[in-house]
């Protein structure tokens, strides 16, 4: 019973502010204001509806093109050569690279003075060229190198070897490929040192062979194979904290963390 009469007050108390609250309204003069707008909003809506106007393309006037394939002509044997993952001999190229010779590839000529201006950056280079360029393993930048002598990006010879461009003495594989700049900075070593050693390997043959298992190769592909972060643009701190290279400071951080694992585990 006392439920009941705790819900009855509550409601007739509830009655009486609506009564007041709708008082309070009509002497406002709001009540008239609400009812319009209920009107306006309760109004149906327009039946009209508005469809985009479609305009039909002409193609009359542009000729059709057709497969020379699937007409039955034969293939034109203009064209200059281009290279491709792998050469039908199965032969290994230069720089890693292996190349095939296909025909009827229409190649974009490179400007002369384009190439007047290959050598103004001999760091990574300032051409790009999807053809005779090499890809770097680091900065991935498909470039033609910026080195005068180079016959490759110079004088577009595909079966000169890219003198920009590192090859390793051991694996011969992409993963050798450093340019100039990515070569000084992450590993801090010069491309004339490492073209004068016949046997220079990689950083990827370095750690298989075990002649410095702490020379990684800190590109961000191989970082994340590791499960360690990219260092992103580490030369500037590498500097500040007096090592030569990217390469220099993993190195020495490598081998203190192998260092602390060492004296947790005898502890």
């Amino acid at each position: 019973m006392g439920k009941l009469q705790a819900k009855s007050d509550y409601e007739e108390l509830r009655k009486s502010r609506i009564v007041e609250n709708q008082a309070r309204l009509a002497s406002l003069g709001l009540q008239k204001t609400i009812s319009e707008l209920r009107s306006l909003n309760s109004s149906p809506k327009s039946d009209k509806t508005y469809a985009r106007k479609y305009c039909k393309a002409d193609y009359s006037s542009t000729p059709l093109r057709r497969s020379s394939r699937l007409s039955g002509k034969p293939p034109s044997s203009k064209g200059e050569l281009c290279y491709s993952s792998e050469n039908e001999e199965g032969e290994r190229g230069v720089n890693g690279h292996t190349m095939r010779g296909r025909r009827g590839t229409n190649r974009r000529l490179i400007p002369t003075e384009d190439l007047a201006r290959r050598c103004e950056s001999k760091g990574r280079g300032s051409l790009y060229d999807p053809l005779y360029g090499i890809c770097c393993h680091f900065c991935r930048q498909k470039k033609l190198c910026g080195e005068e002598g180079c016959k490759r990006c110079g004088d577009m010879d595909m079966n000169e070897p890219c003198i920009g461009k590192t090859d390793c003495s051991v694996c011969h594989s992409t993963n050798g490929i450093l340019c100039r700049a990515c070569l000084k900075i992450r590993y801090g070593e010069e491309m004339e040192e490492v073209r004068s050693n016949k046997e220079w390997m990689c950083p990827h043959c370095t750690e298989e062979k075990q002649i410095n298992p702490y020379w990684i190769c800190n590109s961000s592909f191989c970082l994340k194979k590791r499960k360690m972060v990219p260092t992103g643009i580490a030369i500037y701190r590498a500097r500040e904290m007096g090592y030569k290279s990217v390469a220099h400071l993993l190195m020495d951080e490598l081998q203190r963390t192998d260092a602390k694992k060492m004296m947790v585990v005898k502890a």
